[in-house]
């Protein structure tokens, strides 16, 4: 059963929809990634959405480029938490897509990350499963506690050498 569905408007957004699916892949969280546009193909748009449910998706990561519309759109018709990914645009730096999703009407929340934000849209999607998982949840503090300990041993490096001498 797919728990988490990953969309994105165009094959240009997947180095950045493809991270959200590799902190799924992690956790081993089952997704399903899938190219669909919500102006070019309405109606397979609509279908898609209106069928998520029926197929197990418990949360939708949704890429958004200039205009919020798949994730606004998904929030509209899923009935579960969508998160979206404001894409890094030429025009306006991805500042266009990040307020498109923070300005959703009242009634239709969209959760957002940081602009190109795919690893973080994964981790806030395996959070959201863990609330009913305590398996998952036991993962995710063990993925914290990597991190904490990543942050350690850099300092560990910089006290030893100092700044001067500090590289990756």
């Amino acid at each position: 059963m797919k728990k988490v569905g990953i969309i994105m408007g165009s094959d240009s957004d997947m180095p950045v929809m493809a991270k959200a699916a590799d902190m799924l892949e992690k956790f081993g969280i089952e997704y399903e990634m899938t190219i669909i546009s919500a102006h070019r193909e309405a109606d397979v748009f609509f279908e898609y959405t209106k069928t998520a449910e029926k197929k197990g998706f418990k949360v939708i990561i949704a890429g958004a480029g200039m205009a919020a519309h798949l994730p606004g759109m998904c929030a509209a018709i899923f009935p579960m938490p969508v998160i979206g990914i404001p894409m890094h645009t030429t025009s306006l730096g991805g500042c266009d897509s990040l307020y498109s999703i923070v300005q959703m009407p009242s009634g239709i929340p969209v959760a957002t990350v940081a602009i190109n934000g795919g690893a973080n849209a994964g981790i806030l999607a395996a959070k959201i499963l863990a609330v009913a998982d305590s398996e998952l949840l036991a993962k995710i503090k063990a993925y914290a506690a990597e991190l904490k300990e990543e942050v350690a041993v850099k300092n560990a490096k910089l006290q030893k050498i100092g700044y001067k001498n500090y590289t990756k």
